[in-house]
Parts: structure tokens; sequence; C-alpha cells
């Protein structure tokens, strides 16, 4: 576990959903994409770039987003990304999927207390 107690395996399943988030909110390229999901997490979570880009390839191979170079007139060109239709119904089906889940792993895991 991290410092934040976080075990790294809870988050990784949900990586591409944390990222269809970040690329609702607009366009983003790699860096500003860890940046934000370092910024929303508040410094708790920092997505390595290895798994961003395995991410970013697999939701686009899945149609959940697509790509295409910006026009920076300074510096490198940047790949940006954007989610498509289905990538937000993705998303909200993987948020209402997980609210399912938490609450039912809520109740398999904290110990209820009895009322006499």
């Amino acid at each position: 576990m991290n410092e934040s107690g976080i075990s790294r395996d809870l988050i990784r399943g949900h990586i591409d959903t944390i990222i269809l988030r970040v690329l609702l909110e607009g366009d983003n390229y790699g860096y500003e994409i860890m940046k934000s999901i370092t910024v929303i997490s508040k410094g708790q979570y920092d997505l390595k770039e290895p798994s961003l880009y395995t991410s970013l390839k697999r939701l686009e191979g899945q149609g959940l987003i697509e790509s295409y170079w910006g026009e920076e007139s300074q510096g490198g060109r940047r790949k940006y990304y954007r989610i498509t239709p289905e990538g937000a119904e993705t998303y909200r089906a993987n948020l209402s999927a997980w609210k399912m889940a938490r609450g039912l792993i809520d109740l398999l895991i904290e110990r209820q207390e009895e009322s006499s």
C-alpha cells in the first residue's frame, strides 16, 4: 500500500473509467490527463505514463475515445484525445456499476453493529 493506505490494485481496474471521466471535461493530451488525475485525487494518486498510454490505446481501439494532432505553434505537436458518444455512455454505465459494487462491498466488509 502507498502512504495514503490505498492499494494501487484497487484503482488499477478502473483506470479506463477514470480517464473517460477526465475527458468528459474536455479534450486533452497525455501529460495533462495525468496531471488532472493527480489534481482530482488531491495528490493521493499518480497515474504512471505506461499505464496511461496502455489505457489510451485500449480505449481508442474500443472506439470510446479518438485522437488527433494538435496545432501547437511552439514545441512538439501533441496528440489530443476526446471522448466519443460511446465513451460517454460507457463512462455512465461504469459509474453506475461502480456505485452498485461499492454498496455491496460496504455491506460485505463493514461490520454492522447489532441493535439490541
